[in-house]
């Protein structure tokens, strides 16, 4: 199920990439789509919120034990992210940090690292994939319970405000909205985010 529902979220972020691509070359070689500079750095900070879940797994770390009679961990987190994009024209590299805090369900912590790749449309959109690495921590062990760690991965895309039809701030130095889908080592678990990044 987990693998199903990261599946059908790639396809949709696949199949929204047609509508954005089509201004995806910029008039001016000097330029990026969004009209800020086609190299240099590109610093943001997130706040995302959302849900994760995972799937009973021994074999990748997550907890074999059953909880209450169920068979699976799983609960809401808000999410803090620190990163860097390095656009190249009309792609991008970049790495981020974040760590998340679960305000509901079995999840205390999570933390971890990942490099981003993808391609820039539109105004201020962003396609991308990322893969990293996330320690998870959950609360229902107990405050001593060790992290349970494996490789991560994803598809999410950034729009600015008028790339969906609202007027407001948009370019380098702005607000975008983020929109991703993650999983935890082998499709183990399913965790759509969406929240707000602050460009600078």
């Amino acid at each position: 199920m987990r693998k199903l529902s990261f599946a059908a979220a790639l396809l949709a972020v696949t199949a929204a990439i047609p509508a954005f691509a089509q201004d995806d070359i910029p008039a001016d070689a000097a330029r990026a789509p969004d009209g800020t500079r086609a190299f240099g750095i590109d610093p943001y900070v997130a706040v995302l919120g959302g849900w994760e879940g995972f799937d009973r797994n021994p074999g990748h770390g997550i907890p074999a034990t059953a909880i209450n009679g169920g068979n699976k961990l799983d609960g809401g987190l808000v999410q803090g992210v620190v990163g860097v994009n390095v656009p190249l024209g009309p792609v991008f590299v970049g790495v981020e940090g974040n760590a998340a805090k679960g305000f509901s369900g079995d999840i205390d912590w999570q933390y971890g690292a990942a490099g981003r790749f993808g391609f820039r449309a539109g105004e201020s959109g962003l396609f991308y994939g990322k893969v990293g690495y996330q320690w998870v921590n959950f609360a229902r062990f107990g405050k001593d319970s060790p992290d349970f760690h494996a490789v991560t991965y994803g598809v999410g895309a950034e729009v600015g405000p008028k790339d969906i039809g609202l007027s407001g701030i948009t370019g380098n130095a702005g607000v975008r909205f983020r929109f991703e889908v993650s999983t935890f080592g082998s499709a183990d678990s399913f965790r759509p985010m969406a929240g707000a990044v602050l460009h600078f």
